[in-house]
C-alpha cells in the first residue's frame, strides 16, 4: 500500500521545494495531500499562485504516514504562527511518522523542539535563524536524518530529498524507476 503524505503550503513557502517534492512522489505512486489555512489561491514566494487540495481543518494526522514542510523565508514564518500546524506537528511526533522540512523550515521543528539538544538537522545557511536559541546541532550536510526527523538544506537539493524520502518510503526499486525518469544529471 503507497504511502500518505501530507504537506502544508502557506502563503510565502518555496515554490520549487514544494512542487518538486509533490511531483516526484506522485510520480512514485505515493498519495500526497496539500494543504493550506483556507482554499483562497496561496501566494507562494516568487509570486505565483497555487491552490491546496484541502485546508488544515480538513486533514487528521492519523491518516498520514509522513507531512514535509517547504522552506521558503516567509512560509516557514507562516508555518511557525499557525496553532493547526503546531497541532499536527505535534501529533506526527508523538506517533513518531515521518517529519521532513527542508530549506527553512526546520526552523519550526527547532522552535516545536521536535529537534532539540543535540539532534543533527540541516537547513538552508543564513544568517536570519527564525529558531535562534533553540536547540539542535547544524550539520550543513544537503540531507540529515536522526530517528523519525529528515531535513535538507534547500532549493537546490528538492530533487535529491525527494528521490531520498520516496525511497524511504516506497523503496529502492521505486525510487530507481522515478528517478531514471526524471533524468536528472549523473553523479559519478
Amino acid at each position: 500500500m503507497a504511502s500518505k503524505v501530507l504537506v502544508p503550503l502557506c502563503p510565502g513557502f518555496e515554490e520549487m521545494e514544494a512542487i518538486i517534492l509533490i511531483d516526484v512522489l506522485r510520480r512514485g505512486k505515493v498519495e500526497v495531500v496539500s494543504a493550506s489555512k483556507s482554499k483562497e489561491p496561496i501566494i507562494a514566494s516568487r509570486n505565483t499562485i497555487h491552490l491546496a487540495d484541502k485546508t488544515f481543518s480538513e486533514v487528521n494526522a492519523k491518516d498520514f504516514d509522513a507531512i514535509i514542510l517547504p522552506g521558503g523565508m516567509n512560509g516557514t514564518k507562516n508555518l511557525m504562527a499557525d496553532g493547526e500546524i503546531h497541532s499536527l506537528l505535534d501529533a506526527f511526533h508523538t506517533s513518531q511518522k515521518h517529519i521532513a522540512a527542508i530549506c527553512a523550515a526546520p526552523a519550526v521543528l527547532r522552535k516545536l523542539k521536535i529537534i532539540s539538544k543535540e539532534d543533527p538537522y540541516t537547513a538552508f545557511p543564513s544568517t536570519d535563524d527564525l529558531a535562534k536559541g533553540e536547540g539542535g546541532k547544524y550539520t550543513g550536510k544537503r540531507i540529515e536524518s536522526h530517528n523519525h526527523v529528515h531535513t535538507s538544506i534547500g532549493p537546490g537539493s528538492a530533487f535529491e530529498f525527494a528521490l531520498y524520502l520516496l525511497e524511504l518510503f516506497e523503496g529502492k526499486t521505486v525510487m530507481e524507476t522515478v528517478k531514471q525518469g526524471l533524468q536528472l544529471p549523473h553523479s559519478d
